[in-house]
């Protein structure tokens, strides 16, 4: 029987966090994971800002990033382009560091994109020019042994990270994703990160465990050797490194990361969709659930019956239609159902 890689979001979107943060102070932003003079220690210091080149994906940061908030201000904000859902971390004054509220909004962010059925792809990101500067320490310092052990399974700490997101996500990284920040990007299927961008476990100088995936995706993604390098010194990651040891999928000019994130995900979103989740949830049942590799090999073999009878028959009748030809991409799922229908009148 298949064991689900992890439980699904809207399983457990109910669950209350009772009392996890304190209300935070907007002029704590040293209680997040960052180190207390970016200047000093040589790192990048991020304001919100984006690049003044002239590319499309630049000018989607721009309109992402300056979208006009409500009066009320949401911590997690949400926007639909088409088939993709935007998902927007907005405490930019605490380097999106995630408290109690944030979240809960988080995880009802990703189960409303989960339940959205005209949603394909999400892109998380940050906003204010960093991703996400993990937990809210400054809260955290204020909490006891009595606290710690009523935290429940699920929902996670940072909202969602324990859990199998049922569609694809991707990170769009700019200025810090460190610590809880890190073990969101690693929640995600792919991460997009901006040249200028740090990756890291920097709570590891103050004693803050990883407990939102990061010992469990890390040696996943990069193998152990590497993830222990990470996890056990805490040190720094740019971007040239994280993409040498795949750490992230693609590097990216300052200010674009938003902007690729959501061209790849329309890509995504094109293409026949069970035949993608399928291929995407037998990845995740090889590397995470499978008890052998007969058990991960059978479980292919039987999602993809099912799916050569409900697309890929379709979809050889479109090849056989010419759609395709000489490695082009240029047509989606709606023109091979539109093809096959034509055929059949």
């Amino acid at each position: 029987m298949h064991r689900q890689p992890v439980c699904s979001i809207s399983r457990f979107a109910a669950f209350a966090y009772p009392g996890l943060w304190p209300s935070p102070t907007l002029s704590s932003i040293s209680g997040c994971a960052l180190p207390f003079s970016n200047k000093r220690r040589g790192f990048p210091v991020h304001s919100p800002r984006f690049s003044s080149q002239s590319s499309d994906a630049v000018s989607e940061a721009e309109r992402v990033s300056n979208h006009s908030r409500p009066t009320a201000k949401k911590l997690v904000e949400t926007e639909q382009r088409g088939d993709v859902m935007l998902i927007g971390l907005n405490r930019p004054e605490k380097r999106n560091c995630v408290n109690e509220a944030t979240a809960k909004e988080l995880l009802a962010a990703v189960t409303e994109f989960e339940e959205n059925k005209s949603a394909k792809v999400g892109v998380l990101y940050g906003k204010g020019g960093y991703f996400c500067a993990g937990w809210d320490l400054s809260a955290l310092s204020g909490r006891d042994a009595e606290w710690v052990k009523s935290l429940p399974a699920f929902p996670a700490l940072m909202g969602p990270t324990r859990n199998f997101i049922n569609k694809p996500l991707i990170a769009a990284i700019q200025g810090y994703a460190v610590a809880g920040g890190l073990e969101l990007s690693l929640m995600c299927d792919m991460r997009f990160m901006e040249e200028d961008a740090i990756l890291g476990v920097f709570c590891r100088r103050y004693g803050v465990p990883l407990v939102d995936g990061g010992t469990v995706r890390l040696p996943a993604l990069i193998g152990l050797s590497r993830a222990l390098d990470l996890i056990l010194t805490g040190r720094p990651v740019d971007a040239k490194e994280a993409l040498s040891m795949g750490l992230v999928n693609r590097v990216v000019g300052r200010g674009s990361a938003i902007g690729e994130a959501l061209k790849a995900a329309q890509t995504i979103a094109r293409f026949p969709q069970e035949c993608m989740l399928a291929d995407r949830e037998s990845a995740y049942h090889s590397t995470f659930t499978a008890k052998s590799l007969e058990d991960a090999l059978v479980f292919e073999h039987e999602k993809g019956k099912q799916i050569i009878i409900n697309e890929a028959i379709a979809g050889a009748k479109g090849f056989v239609f010419g759609l395709g030809k000489h490695g082009k991409f240029n047509f989606n799922a709606q023109k091979i159902n539109d093809l096959v229908h034509s055929e059949k009148k």
